[in-house]
């Protein structure tokens, strides 16, 4: 979940009577602003209920749900310097919100995710080709090196192509569709690219299956892209191991970006 910051506080009139048959004493526009001004104040109250609207919709997908009605009257209370709780009692108890809320996606979405991954990784061992290595990576070969293709050790630099996928397929990061490959330490990404990359010859294409505990395990990754306790899957294409001085690296991770959502 994204972190929450202090306007937070100021909720918006965009989430606002949702499935309410009575009248409330808060505005409610009828027809889209043409003054500039009156636009630019729209924009504004849009902008915040988005971001209100998202972490209501993430709090309910984890069953922790907030009286709306509530988080209006906070919104319009504030604007009116009318608020019911001091600014401090505010922060902290959306300090305890975020906390409470990690947890319950942890035990809610995070359960979900961890009991349908073991699903996948009990069915998927049985497929003709997948080979099992003892931490619990599964993975089979797309297409082979030739046999005297160099493979890379954990403390060597990768150039790679690949696809990640969570287990009903959806795509969460892939180098193919940027077109352009990653490179990066192998010893600086989850634990199943560092075991499993090793077991590939440089022209290698395999894929993965990852259990959550060689993944990002209790960590919900991207804003929530990929849920705490996610099995993952990658097709992994090793293109070559880049000599060190030819590449001054930071700190990795495979992992969806920002820029795009993913």
């Amino acid at each position: 979940m994204k972190q929450l910051v202090k306007p937070f506080v100021l909720t918006a009139l965009a989430v606002a009577i949702v499935g309410c048959s009575k009248p409330e004493p808060y505005p409610v526009s009828e027809v889209e602003p043409t003054e500039e001004r009156d636009r630019m104040a729209y924009a504004l109250g849009s902008s915040v209920g988005t971001f209100v609207a998202t972490n209501l919709t993430n709090q309910e997908e984890a069953e922790f749900v907030l009286d709306r009605q509530l988080v209006i009257a906070g919104f319009v209370d504030s604007l009116k310097a009318e608020s019911k709780i001091s600014q401090e009692d505010a922060e902290a108890l959306l300090t305890q919100m975020q906390e409470m809320v990690v947890e319950q996606r942890q035990q809610v979405i995070g359960g979900k995710a961890q009991a349908e991954g073991e699903a996948y990784l009990a069915e998927n061992a049985k497929k003709e080709g997948v080979m099992v290595t003892e931490s619990g990576l599964q993975y089979e070969v797309i297409s082979a090196a030739p046999d005297d293709a160099p493979k890379p050790v954990a403390t060597d630099i990768v150039e790679v192509h690949y696809e990640g996928t969570l287990i009903d397929g959806e795509v969460f990061d892939s180098s193919f569709e940027r077109g352009e490959p990653a490179v990066f330490p192998l010893n600086r990404v989850i634990a199943g690219w560092t075991e499993g990359v090793q077991l590939m010859g440089v022209g290698s294409k395999y894929r993965f299956v990852i259990p959550a505990n060689l993944a990002y395990g209790e960590r919900e990754v991207g804003g929530g892209m990929i849920p705490p306790n996610s099995t993952l899957i990658f097709e992994v294409e090793l293109l070559d191991i880049v000599e060190q001085e030819e590449a001054e690296m930071p700190a990795a991770e495979v992992q969806p970006e920002e820029s795009t959502g993913n």
